[in-house]
């Protein structure tokens, strides 16, 4: 008999999850998801191989709520741990604020506290802590930890930081946190296993998927992000438009009469390769497209991810490695191809053999900085801190 951890993604419309055991290096057991919350809920598990292994169907569950759907996630997860017991869950919480770095068992105190972060991080907090509200309702004797998107960058110094604003906003916490730190983390990781000597020394990490951010890192260490106050900053994303300039946000207030709801939904969800391709959010079926406007949206996401990429090396006085990882950074060669033409100044040449079969090392032998492709793990990263504040 063992025991086992469950790691929790809460977003709005989905929940991710997988089943880690406490031993044995945490291997994953299952993994799975559930999607299309607030239409017609769509559950699915699949095993350590990834088989499908269950899959359930709401057609008329519009109305069901996360608590409603992790009544019968629980369910399903005792069932598939057979004999073996559930002793914890895991949750990726995007926003950790200036009091919370390490993850941190959750308790009421906590989740007040994390909830009044919710005006930094509006499209995720909410969802992220109405999974583990739903969590202790029905469990109220499981353990919950929370792991922090915010949390591995707070090793940026003050400089890194600070924004240019009035004193009294860095004072209420108007300051540059960085995000997808728990995906960053785990890149760290990863490549000090497969190469020390590289991960001791200058690295940049692109975590390219539908929110995309760049991180510098020294030593495994963040130094600079892309991101700063909010997940809206720096690289454009599926539908959000990463750097903007502010001047943009007062013409709408003031010629467009755009009120603070109208703004945020344009900025959160109509923008980025949306709102340029006007086709889609979805790098591979704009990859695939003909149209002129989603050409242009490829090429602009290419560019903006190049600048950013090329801006960090300053904060790192230099680069050594680079890193693609997330959907499209994985899985998307012209996309990768394309950022580091952009970034041939620097001394990267990609092998396209490489490139195109996503191997492990894509840098051709006479590139002076190495270009790597590392699959990232949240949910591993997220089952490690749990079971180590558990043993704790």
């Amino acid at each position: 008999m063992s025991n086992a951890v469950l790691v929790l993604n809460a977003g709005s419309s989905s929940l991710k999850f997988g089943i880690f055991d406490t031993e044995d290096g945490q291997p994953r057991r299952a993994h799975g998801m559930i999607e299309r919350i607030g239409e017609a809920p769509h559950f699915q598990g699949f095993d350590a191989e990834g088989r499908p292994v269950t899959e359930r169907r709401w057609e008329t569950g519009a109305a069901m709520t996360h608590e409603d759907l992790l009544g019968p996630l629980l369910d399903w997860a005792d069932d598939h741990l057979d004999s073996d017991h559930l002793v914890a869950v895991g949750h990726r919480i995007v926003h950790g604020g200036q009091n919370f770095a390490a993850p941190v068992r959750l308790d009421e105190a906590v989740i007040a506290a994390l909830a009044a972060l919710t005006p930094l991080a509006p499209l995720h907090q909410p969802h992220n802590l109405a999974a583990v509200r739903a969590i202790a309702r029905l469990r109220p004797n499981l353990p919950q930890i929370g792991c922090f998107d915010t949390g591995f960058h707070r090793t940026m110094t003050d400089v890194a930081t600070r924004l240019p604003l009035p004193a009294r906003y860095h004072e209420a916490g108007v300051r540059r946190y960085g995000f997808h730190g728990i995906s960053y983390e785990y890149i760290a990781h990863a490549l000090a296993a497969a190469d020390p000597a590289r991960a001791a020394g200058k690295v940049i990490a692109a975590h390219l998927g539908n929110g995309a951010s760049a991180c510098a890192m020294l030593a495994g260490r963040s130094v600079e992000s892309s991101m700063g106050f909010t997940a809206l900053d720096g690289l454009m994303m599926g539908t959000r438009p990463g750097t903007l300039d502010p001047g943009v946000v007062l013409y709408m207030v003031e010629q467009e009469q755009l009120d603070t709801k109208a703004i945020s939904r344009c900025l959160y969800s109509e923008s980025g390769l949306l709102g340029v391709s006007g086709e889609a959010s979805d790098m591979r079926t704009l990859l695939v497209s003909d149209r002129p406007e989603s050409r242009l949206a490829v090429d602009l996401f290419c560019h903006r991810a190049a600048r950013e990429i090329a801006a960090l090396t300053v904060a790192l006085g230099g680069l050594e490695t680079l890193v693609f990882t997330a959907g499209i950074g994985e899985h998307a060669a012209p996309v990768r191809r394309m950022i580091c033409a952009r970034l041939a100044h620097l001394g990267i040449v990609l092998d396209d053999a490489s490139n195109e079969r996503h191997a492990p090392v894509i840098s051709a032998s006479a590139s002076t900085i190495e270009v790597r492709v590392i699959p990232t793990d949240e949910e591993a990263m997220i089952a490690r801190h749990t079971i180590a504040l558990l043993s704790g």
